[in-house]
């Protein structure tokens, strides 16, 4: 069994996703941002690969994207930070996933990029602007002959057909996204309710995490009633620029999560 499905299978409470941005605040602080993560309780630590374009996110995480890309984040720079990840008893178990985009990726060549994410302990991927399309001709294979799961974005617009697509195609989980906005964009949860209810009743193969302005207790609880988990990355991208201590600042934040 994969260690995210192993994580779904076995979680006793709705599955925390936590997303930051590597080398943000600082170059050097993706490790003890992802220890305290897990010693926290986090169940999925995403890790976002910084990017000029980052066509999907808000303000809040470009900027952390143009302060992680001026601190001398990049994806070899990431990689040599992961080498040894795994052996730290906090992070065994934690699910990690790497999130970005095409165009950094595949400069550094596609499957050189898979075979050191799968060798650093990586278990999965999200990039929202590789097209389903091109996923079943030429990249899914390489994906899965290095032992990681893909997880593709849906959104309430997306047709039912689509999203029964996306699912079969995906692994580890399907990715929901609140609404047609960009990350960190205030959200109507009764609509939220209504689209993740009717997720539910298409019996999708994959768990639903919920993405897009969950940023708190009330909005993960919401959200996490009709669905696995949920992914908090805009409001712990802002937590993480307070001038405290990171590990004060991750253990607090979500221990007001889990509270």
């Amino acid at each position: 069994m994969r260690r995210l499905q192993a994580i779904f299978n076995q979680a006793k409470q709705p599955v925390l996703n936590i997303y930051f941005t590597a080398g943000y605040p600082t170059l050097n602080s993706t490790i003890t941002i992802m220890d305290t993560l897990a010693k926290a309780g986090v169940d999925i630590i995403e890790i976002g690969m910084p990017y000029s374009d980052p066509l999907a996110d808000g303000p809040v995480i470009q900027e952390s994207s143009s302060k992680a890309i001026a601190n001398g984040m990049t994806i070899e720079t990431l990689f040599n930070q992961l080498s040894n990840f795994r052996e730290q008893s906090s992070l065994t178990n934690t699910g990690v996933v790497l999130m970005g985009y095409m165009n950094p990726v595949l400069q550094y060549g596609f499957e050189r990029f898979c075979k050191d994410a799968a060798a650093a302990g990586v278990d999965g991927l999200i990039l929202p602007d590789l097209p389903a399309f091109e996923f079943e001709t030429t990249y899914g294979q390489i994906i899965q002959s290095c032992g990681l799961d893909f997880i593709f974005l849906i959104t309430p617009e997306t047709s039912d057909d689509r999203i029964k697509k996306l699912d079969a195609l995906s692994a580890g989980f399907l990715y929901a996204v609140s609404s047609s906005a960009t990350t960190g964009s205030e959200t109507s949860f009764e609509s939220v309710k209504l689209y993740l209810e009717h997720l539910q009743s298409l019996a999708l193969n994959n768990p639903i995490m919920v993405g897009f302005g969950i940023k708190d207790k009330a909005s993960f609880d919401a959200v996490t009633a009709h669905a696995s988990g949920a992914i908090i990355g805009s409001a712990f991208i802002k937590a993480l620029s307070a001038s405290e201590p990171i590990e004060s600042v991750v253990q607090s934040f979500v221990q007001q999560i889990r509270s």
